[in-house]
């Protein structure tokens, strides 16, 4: 005797879907009764995965930064609501593709999700609408760094904020780890956009003395002075732009540690242990950073889907 598949039973496969009625009535029937024989069948259909939701915006997630042996992640997944963040199945799925990274070196985002995932025999991609089928939000992962060395890495804000800053010395890693939890706080806090005003590009730099010049064009008392003059003010101010956006130039967060820059941190610190400690580079990721976010009304939602908008 065919199986036939109850009202209850369609319904809570619909609701864990997202699928239409028919087609959970039809995999249910076919699977004879088994929920998950009957989500394998709708996924192997193209119904029960995360494109229904992939044009939902997902700006909340978490940003990790792990460390293992001498290759480091910095990993950001996106979800649609911090909740859905706090689920243990996708905390542990972001573990999981982090250890990939390192693990299996992907070139981009494309070819992680096509890589095995740590600890298992499905694809990264796989494992996400597992979790999806779960989870039910849109699942987006964003952006990964990978890097080789002396590493260590810092998290704030269970996950707003990871950091992972590279150094370059002969001291072992033990004996640098503090200095580079201190650059990496920094890092987290003061968000410096390079690691020195020898890095900073040309062009932002001819950019930053023009933004001097225009507004000493604006000024009464300077606008009458040289161009020659304008450009040389305009030099010495990028003094200022330095000390806020190069990590090495920006004054130390730890005042009670260290009085002065970053950069003297750390050739203070590497003259105390007797060994090389420069900061080779760093990558810092917050969660959301440059996502739009889309301001939901709920009240006018609720309203339009009754009606009461006409």
């Amino acid at each position: 005797m065919a199986f036939k598949a109850s009202v209850a039973e369609i319904k809570d496969l619909m609701r864990s879907t997202g699928v239409g009625m028919m087609e959970c009535k039809k995999a249910l029937e076919e699977a004879e009764g088994d929920t998950e024989k009957a989500v394998v069948i709708l996924r192997e259909r193209g119904l029960a995965n995360q494109s229904k939701k992939a044009s939902r915006v997902a700006a909340e997630g978490i940003v990790t930064a792990v460390v293992e042996g001498n290759v480091g992640a910095v990993l950001e997944v996106n979800i649609e609501t911090d909740f859905a963040a706090n689920n243990e199945e996708f905390k542990a799925f972001v573990a999981n593709v982090a250890k990939t990274v390192i693990e299996a070196a992907p070139a981009d985002v494309d070819a992680l999700k096509a890589a095995k995932i740590s600890g298992g025999d499905k694809t990264v991609e796989e494992a996400l609408q597992d979790v999806f089928i779960k989870i039910r939000e849109n699942i987006v992962i964003r952006r990964f760094a990978r890097l080789e060395g002396t590493l260590i890495p810092y998290v704030h804000g269970g996950g707003r904020i990871g950091v992972m800053v590279k150094l370059d010395t002969d001291l072992p890693a033990d004996k640098v780890y503090e200095v580079g939890k201190d650059c990496a706080l920094q890092v987290a806090a003061m968000n410096p956009a390079y690691l020195s005003k020898e890095t900073v590009p040309a062009s932002v730099i001819e950019s930053e003395k023009n933004i001097v010049i225009a507004q000493m064009n604006e000024d009464p008392k300077m606008a009458s002075k040289p161009e020659q003059v304008k450009a040389k003010i305009a030099e010495g101010k990028l003094g200022k732009y330095y000390t806020e956006n190069c990590l090495l130039e920006q004054t130390f967060v730890k005042s009670d540690v260290f009085d002065g820059t970053v950069g003297k941190y750390v050739e203070n610190a590497a003259k105390q242990l007797g060994g090389k400690i420069a900061v080779a580079e760093f990558v810092r990721f917050e969660r959301g950073e440059g996502v739009e976010k889309k301001a939901d009304d709920f009240a006018a939602e609720v309203a339009a889907m009754a009606g009461l908008n006409k």
